[in-house]
């Protein structure tokens, strides 16, 4: 509750206030049977961040085996989770009316894909959104999960707020390329964590190079840029731009899984190592 009365100080909010105000805000409630929350993150479309969530996860499932992993697609409008692991069924509800994720490669998913038609278009105002949010985090049966991990929607509006002021975070990763329009955004998605509580862990550069199937020569695409250093953060993984990458997402089988001994399937392997000694898991 800290991060809000330093806003609030910064407003010039007198104290009175301030206090009534804390009393409204939501309370931080832990999702039934989940560990621990990692937030995957850009604040700006089109970085790669689904492909960085959905190998997270499964890297951290291939990792140890025992753990148990969800993956929750919060992208309302654009989800991309029924594509990237390749399932299409519509989910169940038990007898407790509670959504039953589908899963594929050991991973429990849910996705507001999966509850519209794939060629639908999901035209809701803001307060539609919120709901659908709390629906996903709470009416699904994520339990037992020793990690969940979520793939925000780009932006730092109502539903990247929904979702951090209702339940407990471990940490942020934050997702970029090396370039400038991206890093703006990203650095209002670390000003956004920051001002609401959340842990940042570091971020993961996206795209940042390419390196020729023929010859083996490597190019930067957007330049040499020290991203993570500019934003302040720790490098957490440099991921290439690769034809194998691409073509596992179409595929819906992520590379973790398809090409596990690939080099970028090496920066996703570690990455899960940085991420799984972060949480401390048991």
């Amino acid at each position: 509750m800290s991060e809000y009365f330093c806003l609030f100080s910064i407003l010039g909010i007198p104290q009175k206030t301030q206090e009534r105000i804390a009393k409204g805000l939501p309370k931080k409630l832990p999702i039934a049977g989940v560990e621990h929350v990692i937030l995957v993150s850009s604040a700006k479309g089109g970085v790669g961040k689904s492909t960085i969530a959905v190998n997270l996860a499964t890297a951290l499932h291939e990792l140890k085996k025992d753990m148990r992993i969800g993956l929750l697609d919060a992208d309302v409008f654009g989800p991309s989770i029924p594509i990237l692991m390749n399932l299409n069924d519509q989910p169940e509800v038990n007898k407790q009316n509670l959504i039953l994720p589908l899963s594929n490669y050991g991973i429990k998913c849910m996705s507001m894909g999966f509850l519209v038609e794939e060629q639908s278009a999901i035209v809701w105002r803001g307060l539609m959104v919120m709901s659908a949010i709390q629906k996903l985090l709470r009416q699904v049966m994520w339990g037992p999960l020793d990690v969940l991990v979520v793939d925000m929607p780009p932006g730092t509006g109502d539903t990247q707020l929904s979702i951090c002021q209702s339940i407990p975070i471990s940490g942020a990763i934050l997702v970029s390329t090396p370039q400038r329009l991206a890093m703006a955004d990203v650095r209002r998605g670390v000003k956004m964590f920051q001002t609401v509580g959340v842990p940042t862990l570091g971020l993961v550069q996206n795209m940042s190079r390419h390196t020729c199937s023929k010859c083996g020569h490597s190019s930067q695409l957007f330049g040499q840029k020290d991203v993570a250093g500019e934003l302040g953060l720790p490098l957490l993984a440099d991921i290439p731009l690769s034809q194998p990458l691409e073509e596992s997402t179409d595929c819906g089988k992520p590379l973790v899984i398809s090409q596990p001994h690939s080099d970028e399937a090496k920066e996703f392997f570690s990455l899960s190592r940085k991420v799984y000694s972060a949480l401390k898991i048991s």
